[in-house]
């Protein structure tokens, strides 16, 4: 037994036995504050520069963010800089409110309103921490003396609001939040935060903002839930309080406390592009925003050009977003299993049919699409994929649309050349060992003329006369035939050189361009000699020369696997 597991202490959850977010349904939106500006870059190792603050903070307008936290602007002159700039050129719509945060302290609060100024709508965000953790070590008080800061902050903050207010006619909203919520005694979590609702009087027209950080996760997303809604039964005049959270992902289980916390009660949730943030980060709004959108909820946020947006991020943070990352990352919409790449063009291909309205592809939880990715790279190929992720590969990359018994030969191939090279193959090389494979194949026999003449027949229907020359045992040899078709004429011209083991089974056309420039492509599948399937294919701009070619090529792969063999 590993026996450092004993100096931790467990968590105590609250006593909360008639829940009832277990039963709830998110079925709208909560409201979105991005804190990208400002948790996010504190927990950069080279913070942003105001050029790329201004790019993130325009990227968030445009993914439709109306609360923006920008930053702490009595921390440092960067923080003050970038308000600043943002509020003297402009660069703030109507319809967007900034956030401001800052210690429950009063020079800090006094700074923070030179700040503001010139802003039209504004939320400050003042917070000081509770925890039980927090007092008993770092403050050195009791639950009084961390209540007293925050009354008295509140207070200072009310009276600068009136003057502000008065003066220019900003919308100011407030925002309380007790830091390491999830580590206070729920009872001392209410206590302060009514204390603070008694300073400010909120109204339903006039909402206070209380937020509930999972500062640090401690325990599992359901205590925290319980905890949110405990908070949202006791709180008094609910109806004048916007209830919000802003989870850490310590745990690893942001997402899951976010969406147990809006089950619970929240309102508004704070968080960050792809979870950016101190320690483990922050909850990543982008995957819970997602993870509504593929329920049928509208998030109110707009990531269908996620690929630029991560390059935004990737680029003011100089962080990387995941290959796993859900919903953005290189390998989220790829499948190598061959069961799971089966699946997915079975799905595909049921969509195409029309037989349903809604977004049913199995291992696909939304359609790439939707997020700006596409179709191609979403089944890749390596040892492990399958016959089908091959033959899906040459349908959506190069609009060969393999027969089913096809499919295994073809897979064995390409998982033969996986083997070989140890690694994925790009669709490209699938195409190259398709080319080799099956439409370079001109040995040991290679049909060098050929010519068909459509003759009126004593019968019903149309003779086809082909005439061609076959070069085989290095020489070549004039064939002719007679057929009711182009397949069955060629058959007999090649009886007339010898050739008379194979046995047509069935074929199948497509054409793989369109206009002027179209081709046909022929599938051909003949039993061998040996009573094995021969496969082949013949492309052509005359849909009967491609069949001609697709039963030479069958041949031709036939006897090599036979040379080969012996």
């Amino acid at each position: 037994m590993y026996q450092g597991c004993k100096k931790y202490i467990p968590f105590r959850p609250i006593s909360l036995p008639d829940r009832t977010w277990p039963d709830k349904v998110i079925r709208k939106a909560p409201v979105w504050c991005s804190v990208d500006l400002r948790d996010g870059n504190q927990a950069l190792v080279d913070p942003m520069n105001l050029e790329e603050k201004l790019l993130y903070f325009q990227t968030l307008v445009g993914i439709g963010f109306k609360e923006i936290e920008v930053g702490f602007p009595s921390a440092s002159e960067t923080e003050y800089e970038i308000l600043r700039t943002l509020i003297e050129k402009h660069f703030i719509p109507d319809d967007v409110t900034v956030q401001v945060l800052v210690q429950a302290r009063p020079h800090l609060i006094q700074k923070t309103f030179e700040a503001i100024r010139g802003a039209k709508n504004v939320i400050v965000h003042f917070y000081n921490s509770t925890s039980t953790l927090q007092r008993k070590i770092v403050f050195k008080t009791d639950m009084q003396g961390v209540t007293d800061i925050a009354v008295k902050g509140a207070k200072l903050i009310k009276e600068l609001t009136d003057k502000e207010v008065a003066k220019s006619g900003a919308d100011i909203r407030y925002e309380y939040s007790p830091e390491s919520f999830s580590g206070t005694e729920i009872e001392n979590s209410v206590l302060i935060c009514e204390k603070v609702m008694e300073v400010l009087q909120p109204t339903p027209e006039h909402r206070l903002i209380l937020n509930l950080p999972n500062t640090v996760e401690m325990a599992t997303p359901n205590c925290y839930a319980d905890q949110i809604e405990y908070f949202c039964r006791h709180i008094p005049n609910r109806d004048s309080v916007v209830v919000s959270i802003h989870p850490h992902n310590d745990r690893g289980t942001a997402t899951a406390a976010t969406e147990l916390g809006i089950m619970a009660g929240a309102d508004r949730v704070e968080g960050t592009l792809f979870g950016n943030g101190e320690r483990t980060g922050n909850a990543d709004m982008m995957v819970v925003a997602m993870n509504l959108y593929s329920q049928g909820v509208d998030p109110g946020l707009d990531f269908s050009n996620l690929a630029e947006i991560r390059r935004m991020y990737e680029k003011c943070t100089r962080m990387k977003v995941h290959e796993r990352h859900p919903y953005a990352g290189d390998l989220v919409f790829t499948a190598f299993s061959g069961s799971h790449q089966d699946a997915i063009s079975k799905g595909v291909a049921y969509l195409r049919s029309g037989a349903t309205e809604y977004w049913e592809v199995p291992y696909l939880p939304i359609d790439p699409a939707d997020v700006g990715r596409q179709y191609e790279p979403v089944i890749r190929i390596n040892s492990q994929s399958g016959k089908g992720g091959a033959a899906f590969v040459m349908q959506q990359s190069f609009g060969f649309e393999l027969p089913k018994p096809m499919h295994p030969e073809f897979g064995r191939l390409v998982k033969a050349a996986c083997d070989r090279a140890g690694r994925e193959l790009q669709p490209k090389e699938v195409y190259n060992i398709f080319r080799e494979n099956y439409l370079d194949v001109r040995a040991p026999y290679d049909l060098r003329k050929y010519k068909l003449h459509d003759e009126s027949g004593d019968g019903d229907g149309t003779q086809v006369r082909f005439e061609g020359v076959l070069r085989f045992g290095r020489e070549d040899h004039a064939i002719r035939g007679e057929g009711n078709g182009p397949v069955s004429a060629f058959f007999h011209a090649l009886e007339s050189v010898g050739i008379t083991q194979y046995r047509f089974v069935t074929y199948r056309e497509q054409a793989i361009s369109s206009g002027a420039d179209s081709q046909a492509v022929s599938y051909i599948h003949l039993t061998a000699p040996d009573g094995t399937p021969a496969f082949g294919v013949g492309i052509d701009n005359n849909i009967s020369l491609a069949s001609i070619k697709g039963v030479i090529c069958a041949i031709n792969r036939a006897e090599r696997r036979k040379g080969e063999a012996e």
